[in-house]
């Protein structure tokens, strides 16, 4: 037996992986008057009219939003044409309510999703229909972010990044600072015009690719940090931890840069009066906004990645309860 086998975070991860696919118990979430009033404090519904309704709260509240349709890892062509039509839906919708306008609600896309994954054809699948995301996008006045998966698809999404900037200089990439190849990926787009949501990311990853001491992770995201505020992009600050939204600030000042050259990013229903701070203070503040009949698995998976995010959970039930 391994070590690993005895450490109670790993069984607690496999347990709620397992439960992320148990169909009774997400009813019995969804439809339980406390659970569900926990649940969509951190999922905006199934529905694009109730994604709509949760960012048009945000931007009243001074914030900015970015919208995931949950999905990912599609082995399904007809799934990922489905995908494309919501994203081309939902940005249809928030432009017709007036959201889209200079980027204060933009969209977030898993490639996966889209088709990357489908074999030999499922890269240019991927960016076929990323392409009509981001024109979209362009016509609705708004951008475009690429989500990061895991280290396998790092290449491939980079790839893809930059065919989709020949056309749409501004489509956001997303850099996790636990892969130690990330700190040169920021050294490479830092450049003007470059948007990137620095996180510490949330796959499991072994060790010959990432680092596995979360001290390590944090550090990591600081070197990172320090390369994207030096540089001439737009440096996405994706994190909760309270140090590192002080250190991105410190370095922000450090290197000059005004409210507006910068921007941080939490997940909906974290922390949500620490994003009212920051609003308020001036700072752009946006907030990832999941929603879609995938929720349940969305949320599951949060929750294994991190015990802190299964605590969260938990007392938010006893406080609702």
């Amino acid at each position: 037996m391994d070590a690993a086998d005895l450490d109670p975070s790993v069984w607690m991860k496999q347990g709620l992986l397992l439960l992320s696919r148990n169909t009774a118990l997400r009813d019995l979430l969804e439809k339980a008057p406390v659970s569900r009033s926990v649940v969509t404090r951190f999922v905006a519904g199934d529905s694009t009219e109730r994604a709509v309704e949760v960012v048009s709260e945000l931007v009243a509240s001074g914030r900015l939003a970015t919208i995931d349709f949950l999905g990912e890892d599609t082995l399904d062509p007809a799934q990922a044409t489905y995908t494309r039509d919501a994203y081309l839906t939902l940005l249809s919708a928030l432009s017709d309510g007036g959201l889209t306008h200079g980027g204060q609600v933009e969209v977030s896309l898993k490639l996966s999703a889209l088709g990357q994954a489908l074999g030999a054809d499922g890269e240019k699948m991927a960016l076929d229909h990323a392409r009509e995301i981001c024109q979209a996008a362009a016509n609705a006045d708004t951008t475009v972010t690429l989500d990061m998966e895991d280290h396998t698809t790092t290449d491939s999404t980079l790839g893809i990044l930059r065919e989709l900037r020949q056309d749409w200089p501004w489509v956001g990439a997303v850099l996790q600072s636990y892969l130690y190849r990330t700190e040169q990926d920021c050294r490479d787009l830092a450049h003007e015009g470059s948007r990137v949501r620095l996180c510490k990311g949330t796959y499991k990853e072994p060790e010959s690719v990432a680092y596995q001491d979360k001290a390590e992770v944090d550090k990591s995201f600081v070197r990172c940090l320090k390369v994207l505020m030096a540089g001439d992009g737009y440096p996405m600050v994706a994190s909760h931890d309270p140090r590192l939204v002080e250190i991105a600030g410190v370095l922000a000042a450090a290197n000059g840069r005004a409210p507006g050259s910068y921007e941080y990013q939490m997940l909906l229903g974290i922390r949500p009066d620490e994003q009212k701070r920051l609003a308020a203070q001036a700072e752009r503040m946006r907030v990832y906004v999941p929603y879609g009949d995938e929720w349940y698995g969305y949320l599951m998976r949060r929750m294994a990645e991190r015990p802190a995010n299964l605590l969260f959970f938990l007392r938010s039930l006893a406080t609702r309860g």
